[in-house]
């Protein structure tokens, strides 16, 4: 017999059905201000959008707010005032992800680039992440990403270099799982229709899946969560009871097992809504004006 108590939901997640609204508020107030490992960020303020300008001051006001409850904190472009959070996440002690958007703008890619390697000749790269979704998007072939991730390794080879996409893309995609130090893996339930009751143990499905296709790499969790309002997706229900409850699971699971996880995300951004529909704009723990929603 190999029993141990803390173990015997390990596969299903922590046992909701006694719990209350205020039970769940309580329990993600203890988790985050236990700390979690890291937070996708960003620092568009209303009425911004991919291709605004950020200013310093709103970058370091937005860091403020989530600087007490994380470790890491993930970026997602190296152009438009977003090379800038690197620098301003180091200042406050905190370690980053940074990462480079790539599309099929040829241009903006080099700028791109160009400003990632500058970030990590500056110290102020932790882990680097060549791209975000293109593969998904369809916006480069997986050979000219490989083109792209050889050349920064190339430049950089103090860095520790991946790619950010959905977990099933580093399966089927043997060469770009070869071609990652790291595997940054995008584990999305609500994405795939998901029951929130099965949730947490189809995440781990995806994480293992990455995990396989690394052969031993270091895998992280690179975007994972659960919006709080919108439209319900296949069995994806969006509303604060769920979202609650995957944050807590994704959380506890995170810490027991030792899973490296950029949560998705800090800050709502009304902007999405034009990619995602109207859930885009809900995935933040913290409103789009800065304040804690649950």
């Amino acid at each position: 017999m190999s029993f141990r108590s803390e173990k015997v939901l390990s596969l299903v997640g922590e046992d909701f059905q006694q719990k209350t609204a205020d039970d769940l508020a309580r329990m993600f107030k203890v988790l985050l201000d236990g700390g979690i490992h890291g937070l996708c960020f960003s620092a568009y303020l209303e009425g911004q959008a991919p291709g605004s300008i950020l200013s310093e001051q709103q970058i370091r006001e937005r860091i403020a707010i989530i600087k007490p409850f994380i470790q890491w904190v993930r970026t997602f472009s190296c152009s438009d005032g977003s090379e800038l959070i690197p620098a301003i996440a180091k200042e406050n002690g905190l370690k980053t992800m940074v990462g480079a958007w790539l599309s099929d703008d040829k241009e903006k890619n080099e700028e791109e680039i160009n400003n990632l390697i500058q970030v990590v000749k500056s110290g102020n790269a932790d882990l680097v992440a060549v791209g975000n979704e293109v593969l998904y998007r369809e916006e480069l072939t997986e050979e000219e990403l490989l083109g792209y991730i050889s050349r920064v390794k190339k430049l950089v080879p103090e860095a520790q270099v991946g790619y950010v996409d959905a977990y099933y893309e580093f399966v089927n995609r043997p060469p770009l799982a070869n071609a990652c130090d790291v595997i940054f893996a995008n584990c999305y339930p609500f994405w795939e229709g998901c029951h929130i009751d099965y949730s947490h143990v189809y995440m781990q499905n995806m994480y293992y899946q990455a995990l396989g296709a690394g052969k031993g790499k270091r895998v992280i969790i690179s975007e994972t969560g659960w919006p709080n309002i919108g439209t319900a997706f296949e069995a994806s229900v969006p509303n604060t009871e769920n979202a609650l409850r995957y944050f807590i699971n994704t959380q506890k699971w995170s810490r027991e097992e030792g899973i490296e996880v950029m949560y998705f995300s800090s800050f709502d951004e009304s902007w999405k809504v034009g990619v995602e529909g109207d859930v885009g704009a809900f995935w933040g723990l913290w409103d789009k004006n800065g304040k804690l929603k649950y």
